[in-house]
């Protein structure tokens, strides 16, 4: 009888993830030569260790040095290359210098992948790698994601779609494996904490990696940091949401967030929620 596993949901038949996985290893192995988009969160991580498995040396994890990934994210991706033992690089990006990016309209996300992926074909170019693959999953296909579209101009393949994962097939599939990554929790760059319409700078991006740093050394794992202005609304995940919501923590907060320059600290009762600045979009 097949083993069945559970990661927040339904469970998983074993034998079928193991399929998967060995699909994923077949379309990576089929593209000979890859560059590994790679931002260190759960699905790219387990992208650039599958790509290793599958091409070794003739796959490389490229990590763009932009200022809207937290600094302690890149040390991870570093840290995580370096565990599993798969090429990896740096590289600067430059969308703070496209006004059509720093406008924040809700196709910001676009104008990023599409400097990053135009980096990563100079690259590819220079260096004769055939194709540029990135850490979307299936998952990822019904949210409003502009930065797909920027994958599909750039013709940017998807192997963890082709090979039908899920988020919680690949959290598993990264746990079977042993790779520190499969809990990890969901990540996004800091220009996706600033509502559409107001303008992405270097300072309100660092104010808030700056107080998203200090939440998590409170010890919160999963959370986010809302820049509105004189506003900070700070999203707690629901299963943490008890420790957040009491005198004590309320006075840190208010001594993390006064000094960075907000008038009002707030805690959105909603709780964490992925892309939460995008339900603006669907009314």
């Amino acid at each position: 009888m097949a083993t069945l596993v559970a990661i927040g949901g339904p469970a998983t038949d074993r034998g079928l993830l193991e399929n998967k996985q060995q699909k994923l290893f077949s379309v990576l192995t089929d593209l000979r030569h890859a560059i590994v988009a790679y931002s260190g969160g759960t699905d790219s991580a387990y992208l650039a260790w599958a790509a290793h498995q599958a091409l070794g040396t003739d796959a490389v994890a490229i990590t763009a040095d932009s200022p809207s990934i937290p600094e302690s994210h890149k040390r991870e991706a570093a840290e995580f290359a370096r565990e599993c033992g798969f090429r990896h690089e740096f590289i600067d990006t430059y969308e703070f210098d496209n006004p059509e990016y720093t406008k924040n309209d809700p196709n910001r996300c676009f104008h990023c992948k599409d400097e990053l992926f135009n980096r990563l074909e100079q690259i590819a170019a220079e260096r004769g790698f055939e194709n540029i693959v990135y850490g979307v999953n299936a998952d990822d296909l019904g949210d409003y994601r502009p930065g797909q579209n920027a994958a599909k101009i750039h013709e940017v393949k998807a192997p963890l779609v082709e090979a039908g994962l899920s988020k919680a097939e690949i959290r598993e599939l990264s746990r079977m494996a042993g790779l520190s990554t499969w809990d990890r929790p969901a990540a996004a760059c800091l220009s996706s904490r600033i509502p559409y319409g107001t303008p992405v700078t270097l300072e309100n991006i660092k104010t808030v990696e700056q107080g998203e740093e200090e939440i998590k050394a409170l010890g919160f794992r999963q959370f986010r940091v809302r820049f509105h202005g004189e506003l900070v609304r700070i999203e707690i995940a629901k299963d943490e949401m008890e420790r957040a919501l009491n005198l004590a923590m309320a006075q840190a907060f208010s001594a993390i967030f006064k000094p960075l320059g907000f008038h009002y600290v707030t805690i959105d009762l909603e709780g964490y929620r992925q892309g939460s600045l995008n339900s603006v979009l669907k009314k």
